[in-house]
């Protein structure tokens, strides 16, 4: 759906409160991953290794990385919405937020527990604000827009990305650890599970909107 569209739709309520307590989520786990100390995860690992590679710092280079996932979002015929320019604002203030409150883990099984737990609430954050239907973040609209054109599994398509943004911030000299293997290999199949379980399903559009859409 267009951005009009998506807010013409229904239920915009529940869609739009399911929208902020994922994005706010999202970036809590990032943040939880973080501080697990066992691995960055795979768009994480890019930007560390284009920071390096550049010399800007890790933040310009979130910011650069962010525009050319937005240019390649151009042959995808992906649409911005809502929930695009809202990534960008309330994921970083809630890992912020969180980095804040969430104290240190304690030895190795507290860095697990991190770990584990941060995973599975990353993906089913990220379903969620994306199960709202208010558009994706820069990142993920590469996993829709490759999802609708190749109509692969979004399992395959997401682990997929996973593994070969991992693999190229790697040889870009971003630090990879067990805990990026793990997120490559489970966030697909995660997300996969969660997002036909937190999809808002809308009520059919008139004829007229579903062809402005």
């Amino acid at each position: 759906m267009s951005a009009l569209a998506q807010l013409r739709a229904g239920r915009k309520t529940r869609r739009l409160l399911q929208l902020l307590v994922g994005l706010a989520g999202y970036g809590s786990a990032v943040m939880m991953l973080v501080r697990s100390g066992l691995g960055a995860a795979s768009w994480n690992v890019l930007t560390e290794g284009t920071a390096d590679v550049s010399g800007i710092s890790f933040g310009w280079a979130t910011n650069l990385i962010s525009v050319l996932v937005l240019l390649a979002w151009i042959p995808l015929r992906e649409l911005p919405g809502l929930g695009t320019f809202l990534n960008v604002a309330v994921v970083g203030f809630a890992a912020d937020a969180t980095a804040a409150v969430l104290p240190e883990p304690h030895g190795m099984p507290g860095r697990i527990a991190y770990l584990s737990l941060g995973l599975v609430a990353l993906a089913f954050f990220d379903a969620l604000y994306l199960g709202a239907q208010f558009g994706s973040g820069p990142r993920d609209g590469i996993m829709t827009g490759l999802v609708r054109l190749t109509r692969l599994p979004l399992p395959a398509v997401r682990t997929a990305i996973e593994v070969t943004v991992a693999v190229v911030g790697w040889l870009l000299g971003g630090t990879v650890g067990v805990g990026t293997v793990l997120i490559a290999l489970c966030m697909g199949p995660l997300v996969g599970f969660f997002l036909p379980r937190t999809a808002v399903r809308l009520p059919a559009a008139p004829p007229r909107e579903r062809r402005e859409s």
